[in-house]
């Protein structure tokens, strides 16, 4: 699938804001590129300038409207459930698996207007979808089509989030969560180089620094770290330290770019997840493939492959059609 580098001021003006990376009414499954062209023919660009506005009074929240469409769409699929705002702590978002979690404000806002333009049409889910390609986008990335189609999901389960990828998990259980969603090692390499972009804070990280599990039962720090990198890392998250915030591209955390495979080859990996992917000749091979500054130039091409594992991943467990099993929410946080 090809991307299209145009910017994003082009891309606004234009009336159905589309980059023919995929050609009109081509389908995904049931999902379908401009689905809501006539029936809310301004749906994807109102979304955009929402998230255009969010970006530029914040732009932290960019990084995190990509990761709100990994967190819908590895728990039950792309479905909105991780919207949905339950009594007594018994929603998803709840889960411990979302701890940080944010933009779900922005999303709530482009589903205001939405209603107010084209009431009961255009899903939840699918705003996720398409926030997440325009942050890619205003951060830098590819620009690419989206199927969309989308129904919202009638459940939303506090435990269903446990089976969540996790910053703790090595390389064998997280290429099984992502085979289990349909999803390749490349995939899980591509869609973890969604950190090229944005931070973390030091709660994800202390595990790693002060009580990682060491031969004979002792703890202390992940020895695959190199030693200087561990000093930085512990002068930024002190013992106990869970709100500092560091970048998760070491040096590039504000540009969209391949640093982030670098880091990893060369153990600057922040998250224990990103230096999982350094564990595995399958993997390993991947993320050297990215390396190179020639792959650039002669391939393979990060941006679009990085564009084409965010349409898979937006594919997954999606709710389409119209049946008992999907609703278009009239506001996102709670069924209708």
């Amino acid at each position: 699938m090809a991307t299209r580098r145009r910017s994003i001021a082009a891309a606004l003006a234009s009336s159905s804001f589309f980059f023919l990376l995929l050609s009109a009414g081509l389908s995904h499954g049931q999902l379908q590129v401009g689905f809501y062209s006539q029936s809310c023919p301004n749906a994807e660009a109102i979304v955009a300038s929402v998230v255009r506005q969010a970006g530029a009074s914040n732009p932290t929240l960019l990084p995190a409207l990509i990761r709100l469409q990994f967190h819908d769409c590895f728990v039950r699929g792309c479905d909105g459930s991780v919207l949905i705002k339950g009594g007594n702590n018994k929603a998803e978002v709840d889960n411990n698996k979302h701890q940080g979690l944010r933009g779900l404000d922005v999303i709530d806002g482009a589903k205001a207007q939405l209603e107010a333009q084209c009431p009961g049409v255009v899903s939840c889910a699918d705003i996720v979808v398409l926030a997440a390609r325009d942050a890619v986008a205003f951060t830098g990335g590819p620009s690419f089509d989206v199927p969309t189609g989308r129904r919202d999901s009638k459940v939303s389960n506090l435990r269903d989030a446990d089976s969540l990828p996790d910053v703790k998990d090595g390389i064998d259980v997280l290429r099984s969560k992502f085979a289990a969603n349909g999803l390749s090692e490349k995939d899980l390499v591509l869609l973890s180089a969604a950190h090229t972009v944005g931070t973390t804070a030091c709660f994800f990280i202390q595990d790693r620094l002060y009580n990682f599990p060491l031969p004979g039962g002792a703890v202390g720090s992940d020895p695959t770290i190199p030693p200087g990198f561990l000093s930085e890392l512990k002068a930024r998250c002190a013992p106990g330290d869970f709100n500092t915030r560091l970048s998760l591209d070491r040096g590039s955390e504000g540009v969209f770019d391949t640093s982030i495979f670098r880091n990893i080859r060369n153990g600057f990996a922040v998250i224990g997840s990103d230096a999982a992917l350094y564990n595995a000749t399958s993997t390993v091979d991947v993320v050297d493939s990215y390396s190179g500054l020639l792959s650039t130039f002669f391939g393979p091409y990060f941006r679009q492959d990085f564009a084409d594992a965010m349409v898979r991943m937006g594919s997954i467990g999606v709710i389409t059609g119209k049946n008992n099993n999907g609703e278009v929410r009239k506001v996102c946080s709670k069924f209708n």
